[in-house]
């Protein structure tokens, strides 16, 4: 009764809340345009408060808590790299840092409408001092530099500072122009190339302010939004209108043209995950964690989309199949690489399972590998436009086909694998082991299901070694997870998978508006939200902290800040309760010798040990954010970073040779090839040789392996 008393009286407080924000514009008609999209905004205000309050796994209440990291995540997207706001500008905006929260639950929204008008007027001024900075010039014969990365920098304290910073901004684009022209135009003088190269900095920085002062009040508004429901965790977003048409982009990972997830990130384009069997994944050069900074169409004069809105740059980088697209990215470890692709369609096979044996010479033993893109699921019928196919099935039947070669054991390749149908993670774990609980979901209500092969065949019951890195993600994970509680196999890689653990639904907003008459709002959007959470056999959730490998390799972005755990305000790591399973009944082998021996082969492999000198070459090349503004420095150290990482001068691929190669490849020798490409590969070459190990050290169950 005090339960249904308390309901009662939040339903109350809730519909009182409604009526006070929203009755006092429902009834008007004759709005203008500046009116209607401040009044939609209340709409949107209440109708985003109300879903998120309800749906939201973490139940976060909108305080001043929530306002801060709100107010933190939109001044990111506002000007992350403090190239236009002034100090005394944040310090006008730092108020709302605790306001956020008051202005959702009134509906009174005030802080875009006061930064669309404060970032257009530096805009402005920035404009006008960039002219003044180009018309006169640079010596690239002082010896000075400019720090590239902004979180080193604090905001500019006045014009002064603000005209200096420009300087090296321009000075810095220049330069790095004129390096990119001598290379490819070297008969050309130092006049010359200076001439060209400002020319080219002057038209991008013109286009690209002009672009920036497009942003409408709305734009301003749908900026605001997602912030306020990324302040519950990265993985809730708002999604306005006219993105719709790009949901594909972050849940279902389809690009049309190159095949990439993009997701914008503090004023930044960051590729999430490359799509397999895509003109990027074919191409091979674009890497998940990879900033674009610029994209060109073919040989054009490259757009600059730093403190552009994803839409913007999706409508850049998309074009007809057959077309080229250039993107300017910068790489984790700092360099910049210009990357060719010639847009295409996914090739659908490219996507599915692949498997093949691999004989181990030295013992005479055969292995077999299976490669699991995606968790795929089609749920049409081929008789409407679907292949019918799923990734359960074709695992099964891979491992059927290897059974029948009568392998000794099992390498399972989940690396680069982002996710997808949860169905599948449980009923591939069910393909080997007997039964038993795999996954454990807790949704917003602190329900807690458990999902289970109940089926008790086993398809496959020899020795198993799971190939994973940071990229291993969701489902990945879950599989992983499960196959490592219960014993049945190790898992190689990265030290840890990325740590998603968490299950999003997409609400389209404009079935929660309260009342008829608003009707003239829509369309509202949709949001995205997060609203259950995996653990594990084990109790422990996969999210944050992800699976921790076994047995670890090195890795040439070991270094790299990539993960869940890196982003703005993940859901924490927690526990539930165990759920009751048996481990694999057949022990495997001692795991601390397994260790050792791998250790001393991954320290003698030459390799391996080039991955390592790599990996430590990009972090010192990522930790060197300042950069020399002297032409003859810059020349010396760009072409000590292109003989460290060993690239070619200016990084550009060539894509339509290799489109043209991949084309006279029949479907044979397509395989072939990457069969060849997977026996060369150290990582599986290090799990067959764990394999081996398996079978020369079997010990009792091993206890080191619980409670990963």
């Amino acid at each position: 009764m005090i339960y249904l008393r308390r309901t009662l009286i939040l339903c109350l407080t809730g519909f009182l809340l409604a009526l006070t924000c929203l009755t006092s514009f429902a009834a008007t008609e004759d709005e203008n345009d500046s009116d209607r999209e401040g009044n939609r905004a209340k709409l949107l205000s209440y109708v985003l408060r109300q879903q998120l309050t309800r749906h939201h796994f973490s139940h976060k209440p909108f305080d001043d808590t929530l306002s801060q990291a709100a107010f933190d995540l939109y001044l990111k997207q506002l000007d992350f790299q403090k190239r236009f706001l002034l100090k005394q500008d944040i310090e006008k905006l730092k108020p709302f840092a605790t306001q956020i929260d008051d202005e959702i639950n009134r509906g009174n929204i005030k802080l875009p409408v006061l930064t669309k008008e404060m970032l257009n007027n530096r805009i402005d001024q920035v404009r006008n001092i960039t002219e003044a900075i180009l018309k006169k010039g640079f010596d690239f014969s002082i010896r000075e530099s400019f720090e590239t990365d902004p979180e080193k920098l604090d905001w500019c304290a006045n014009e002064k500072q603000l005209k200096e910073r420009w300087r090296k901004i321009l000075k810095y684009q220049v330069l790095t122009r004129m390096l990119i022209l001598e290379d490819d135009e070297g008969e050309k003088s130092r006049e010359e190339l200076n001439k060209e190269a400002t020319e080219k900095i002057e038209n991008r920085f013109s286009h690209l302010f002009t672009r920036l002062q497009k942003d409408t009040i709305r734009d301003h508004y749908d900026r605001y939004f997602n912030a306020v429901t990324r302040a519950f965790d990265p993985h809730t977003t708002y999604f306005p209108p006219k993105q719709k048409e790009d949901f594909e982009i972050g849940m279902r990972g389809s690009l049309e043209g190159i095949g990439a997830t993009l997701r914008e990130e503090d004023g930044f384009i960051k590729v999430v995950r490359i799509i397999p069997g895509s003109a990027a994944s074919r191409q091979g050069d674009l890497d998940a964690e990879d900033i674009i900074l610029a994209v060109a169409q073919g040989a054009e004069e490259a757009v600059d989309v730093t403190d552009t809105r994803l839409r913007d740059a999706v409508e850049l980088i998309r074009g007809p199949k057959g077309t080229e697209v250039r993107l300017t990215v910068r790489k984790p470890d700092g360099k910049r690489k210009v990357i060719a692709i010639v847009r295409d369609v996914v090739e659908i096979d490219e996507t599915f399972v692949k498997s093949t044996t691999l004989p181990d010479e030295t013992t005479g033993k055969t292995f077999g590998y299976i490669k699991i893109p995606s968790f795929y699921r089609d749920f049409q019928s081929p008789f409407n436009g679907g292949t019918g196919r799923n990734v359960t099935e074709d695992v099964e039947i891979a491992l059927k086909r290897l059974n029948n070669s009568r392998i000794d054991g099992l390498v399972l390749d989940l690396r680069n694998n982002g996710g997808g149908a949860l169905t599948d993670a449980v009923e591939i774990t069910g393909l080997f082991i007997q039964k038993g609980p795999v996954v454990q979901v807790k949704t917003s209500e602190g329900k807690v299901k458990i999902l289970a092969d109940r089926d008790g065949d086993v398809t496959y019951d020899g020795p198993v070694v799971v190939l994973v890195n940071q990229f291993s993600a969701s489902a990945s994970e879950i599989l992983a997870a499960a196959l490592q509680d219960y014993g049945r196999g190790y898992i190689l890689g990265s030290d840890h998978t990325y740590g998603k653990g968490t299950v999003q639904t997409i609400l389209d907003l404009d079935r929660a508006i309260p009342f008829r008459n608003m009707g003239k709002y829509k369309p509202l959007g949709a949001l995205k939200v997060t609203t259950q959470k995996f653990y594990r056999v084990n109790g422990g959730s996969t999210q944050e902290r992800g699976v921790s490998s076994d047995l670890i390799l090195p890795n040439r972005m070991q270094h790299v800040e990539s993960g869940e755990k890196h982003m703005d305000n993940v859901l924490p790591w927690d526990t539930v309760e165990a759920a009751d399973h048996v481990r694999w009944q057949e022990p495997l082998a001692n795991l601390d010798l397994l260790r050792q021996k791998s250790s001393r082969r991954i320290s003698s492999d030459e390799e391996f040990q080039k991955i390592v000198t790599d990996s430590d070459k990009a972090k010192e090349r990522r930790d060197k954010t300042k950069v020399s503004l002297n032409l003859d420095v810059a020349r010396d150290e760009r072409l000590d970073d292109d003989e460290m990482l060993g690239d070619a001068p200016h990084g550009a691929s060539d894509a339509s040779d290799r489109r043209e190669e991949g084309k006279k490849l029949n479907e044979e020798e397509k395989f072939q090839e990457w069969v060849k490409e997977t026996r060369e590969d150290p990582a599986v070459g290090e799990a067959l040789r764990v394999l081996v190990d398996v079978h020369a050290n079997p010990a009792a169950a091993d206890k080191t392996a619980d409670n990963k």
